[in-house]
């Protein structure tokens, strides 16, 4: 039998910046509301990620513009 995947997540994020060889990055935290396991991210970019993967949604490819 296969195992249900779930279809509801819950998640406190934290988000902060910190500077780094002068500029300001943001930095994340997810952390899962049922068993309070966190995750720290280095940047908006791998908070996305790991989403994306949660969730198997792909990335939104953007298209070229047409140019006339």
């Amino acid at each position: 039998m296969e195992p249900i995947k779930a279809t509801y997540r819950s998640y406190l994020l934290r988000l902060w910046q910190t500077e780094q060889n002068g500029n300001f990055v943001w930095r994340c935290s997810l952390e899962e509301a049922s068993t309070g396991q966190r995750q720290n991210f280095a940047s908006l970019a791998a908070l996305l990620a790991f989403l994306r993967a949660e969730t198997g949604e792909q990335p939104v490819m953007k298209q070229k513009e047409e140019t006339s």
